[in-house]
């Protein structure tokens, strides 16, 4: 036996576009989340991720519990999707689109919104292609982006001025269209829209839609509306699509089953679009993921088809609800002084935090501390010492612009009643550490 020192094995290295990323937001929360759940003496409330605390609608449950009594529903479906689910689609978009949707041509159902936004990334862009991207944006839109080889163009959503001493709407976060402008070149292939917007919670006005969407006329640019909160607005909501054939020959509209039922776990989403922009989003999904799995596509088909019979009210108490989850919710930033972000749209509240002081001497971990900015550090803090999740938004912004959003935390209030009163009475425990 020989007696030479024994090499360390060394695994494969990963790409470069998955081996260079740092520890991700979701993990950082995760594990404080963990740690103070096994120090605190009442249990960890998550305000973080957009995940529900409840079950969808009775119907909904019913509906894709019968769904696995069929024998088609429990094999592979179409590869665009079960014609039952692409065909509710067509008639639930029909009266806002103002026409007639082909159900076979110009709906494609995806593994949750996020594969098909991929898939939509992955069809169209060549090395290089840009895209340009609103910040604050979806985390996953960068990925989705680069992993096919796309390049991201940013352009920042510009903050109410005064939103340090006072609550301000999610309608002030405007577009500083000469900007956006500027961001466009030869090279430039789509454009991201998220609205209602997460998670500044802006419902984006019919005149920035229609200088975007003439913008994209203009240059011949694909628009990627990410429309997942579509069922969940407080003011006046348009679809970028119905605003002229010219937009709607470019535009691909994004839905989710898992935002409109509460069932995130479903990972039932859908692109819909003209026929040849469809097409090549539908070919993608194909090599990504072949098929959705079948009896949630079903379940969501009859869904949204008893959601939508005249009876059904669903839809309108499902946005009162969220009305009082909102005035459940803001009222203990009112009283304890904090400016937030009124939502017009979804389910997400930004707090300004800038006049919450921690302790300077706070241990915290590298990954919180290490190129991040100010929020991640509040929300350690808040989630380890009053057992309260929140999201910093600075992880939605790129280093360059991440000072645009280090005094606020994000907060999901997609939460029973009871579980955000519960949230309230903790976050109560913030004013000693308010500064006067």
């Amino acid at each position: 036996m020989s007696s030479s020192a024994v090499e360390p094995f060394q695994y494969p290295s990963p790409s470069r576009k998955i081996g260079a990323q740092a520890k991700d937001v979701w993990t950082i929360v995760n594990e404080a989340a963990a740690g103070a759940q096994a120090s605190l003496p009442f249990p960890v409330l998550n305000l973080g991720q957009g995940f529900f605390s409840y079950n969808p609608p009775d119907f909904a449950i019913h509906a894709a519990q019968q769904a696995l009594n069929d024998v088609s529903a429990n094999q592979y479906s179409h590869t665009k999707g079960r014609p039952s689910l692409r065909q509710a689609l067509a008639r639930a978009y029909e009266p806002s689109f103002g026409r007639e949707i082909d159900w076979q041509t110009e709906v494609v159902v995806t593994s949750g919104a996020n594969e098909g936004m991929f898939s939509a990334f992955t069809g169209f862009l060549n090395d290089g292609d840009e895209v340009i991207v609103f910040e604050p944006f979806f985390d996953q839109y960068i990925s989705n982006i680069e992993l096919p080889g796309g390049k991201v163009v940013y352009v920042p959503l510009i903050p109410p001025v005064d939103d340090d001493v006072k609550t301000a709407s999610s309608a002030e976060w405007k577009i500083d269209f000469d900007e956006l402008r500027s961001k466009i070149s030869a090279r430039t292939k789509m454009i991201v829209i998220n609205t209602p917007h997460n998670p500044v919670g802006k419902v984006f006005s019919r005149d920035e839609l229609w200088q975007i969407g003439q913008l994209a006329v203009q240059h011949n640019i694909i628009i990627l509306s990410d429309e997942v909160y579509d069922r969940l607005y407080y003011t006046d909501f348009t679809r970028i699509a119905t605003l002229s054939p010219e937009i709607a020959r470019l535009t691909l509209t994004v839905g989710s089953a898992g935002k409109t039922f509460s069932c995130t776990g479903w990972r039932v989403g859908w692109l819909i679009g003209d026929a040849n922009l469809i097409k090549y989003v539908s070919a993608a999904h194909t090599r990504i993921c072949f098929a959705v799995n079948s009896p949630l596509q079903e379940g969501t088909a009859v869904a949204l088809t008893e959601a939508l019979k005249p009876e059904n009210t669903f839809f309108h108490d499902h946005v009162e609800s969220y009305k009082r989850k909102l005035e459940i919710f803001t009222a203990v930033w009112d009283e304890l002084g904090l400016p937030f972000t009124a939502p017009d749209g979804g389910y997400f509240v930004l707090v300004n935090f800038k006049n919450v002081q921690i302790p300077d001497d706070y241990p915290f971990p590298d990954d919180v501390v290490v190129g991040r900015a100010r929020d991640f550090k509040v929300v350690y803090w808040l989630i380890r010492e009053l057992g309260v999740v929140a999201i910093p938004p600075s992880e939605f912004y790129t280093p360059e612009h991440a000072h645009l959003a280090d005094k606020y935390l994000r907060f999901a209030i997609c939460k029973t009643d009871d579980y955000l009163q519960q949230a309230v009475e903790r976050l109560r425990l913030l004013k000693p550490f308010i500064k006067k």
